[in-house]
């Protein structure tokens, strides 16, 4: 057990790092305090709280800063949360309506709120999913000879590309598109959509196959992007400001740069059982993340996608409005992706 004195003094430390970044000695605390204690307590104190690892000392005469293990103890013990703005929550809402039936832009809407209100790093990856296929396709006319090719997934996917097409889109060649894609497309796997499922066309199209090829090969194309997951990045530049981070926002932003490792990393946690999490610090199960705090969350949605959404940031971010702004992002998020069922 800590002391209430004892607790006051590392809520005061961490406090003032967060807002300022600088150490606090005993004479400042001394002033702060709600009660008299001499300056020899409080560096007693503080002596304490970094013989169990809460608080560090650069420097031999300086003050203290905490460590990355308080910060745990700060969120979950001595932070007193502050309440969003109910103007900050109409916006979100707002911004995050425009694109509710669309869970991929949803997720990308989410991840740039995250990025613009915590002057972190917001990320969102939608998990691909081998089962997913293609639930409808459509081909509009575009003027001049171009057409745009839209395609549905039944995992909520919605992918489009604009086409060149060489001949007319007539009433006959819609019939054969429409007929193509029922009898070959719909309800094939996205995985299985290929250059071999292309060429059993020539069955049902025969010498107009080449009319049908821009747009074959576009479908094939979309099919591919969907399947696989998808990472999105807002506000890497951000980290930049994170003047604690000193040269180590380098290797962040080079390690985020690889998306790869983070759509593993999201996979990971998309595939355990937790629904929401905060690592701080060496808590972070990625070498590369140690001194970060990363806020994410799992999403499932459509016909059981899966998707994540989170923040990166320094350990020395604004805990008390960082956390109830992205939590209510998430909230948000899954408020609206409910609705769509």
């Amino acid at each position: 057990m800590i002391s209430e004195r004892r607790l006051a003094i590392l809520n005061l430390i961490i406090e003032h790092y967060l807002r300022t970044g600088e150490p606090m000695g005993s004479k400042t605390l001394c002033q702060l305090l709600p009660y008299s204690v001499s300056s020899a307590t409080i560096r007693n104190e503080m002596a304490h709280l970094s013989e169990l690892g809460y608080l560090e000392q650069r420097h031999t005469s300086g003050g203290r800063v905490p460590s990355k293990a308080s910060y745990r103890y700060y969120v979950d013990r001595l932070m007193e949360p502050c309440s969003l703005s109910n103007y900050n929550k109409q916006r979100i809402d707002e911004v995050l309506s425009v694109n509710s039936g669309d869970p991929e832009r949803l997720f990308a809407d989410a991840a740039r709120l995250i990025a613009q209100y915590t002057h972190c790093t917001g990320f969102c990856c939608a998990i691909e999913d081998s089962l997913d296929c293609i639930q409808g396709v459509d081909l509009i006319p575009a003027g001049n000879s171009k057409a745009m090719l839209v395609m549905l997934t039944v995992g909520s996917k919605i992918k489009s590309s604009l086409i060149n097409i060489s001949c007319p889109l007539d009433d006959d060649f819609r019939f054969l598109f429409y007929e193509v894609m029922n009898r070959l497309f719909i309800g094939t796997p996205l995985t299985e959509v290929n250059l071999s499922l292309i060429q059993r066309s020539v069955l049902i199209a025969k010498e107009r196959v080449f009319d049908l090829l821009p747009i074959l090969t576009s479908l094939c194309s979309l099919c591919s992007e969907a399947s696989q997951s998808r990472l999105i990045l807002e506000g890497e530049t951000n980290l930049l400001s994170h003047e604690e981070l000193g040269n180590e926002v380098y290797k962040i932003l080079s390690f985020l740069a690889d998306k790869e490792k983070m759509i593993d990393f999201s996979k990971l946690f998309a595939a355990s059982n937790a629904k929401r999490a905060m690592f701080i610090g060496d808590e972070n199960p990625l070498y590369e993340m140690k001194n970060t705090s990363t806020i994410i969350s799992k999403f499932t949605y459509g016909n059981n996608q899966t998707a994540t959404l989170g923040m990166i940031g320094s350990t020395r971010i604004d805990y008390k409005h960082i956390i109830p702004c992205v939590e209510y992002i998430f909230n948000t998020v899954d408020r609206l992706l409910a609705g769509n069922h």
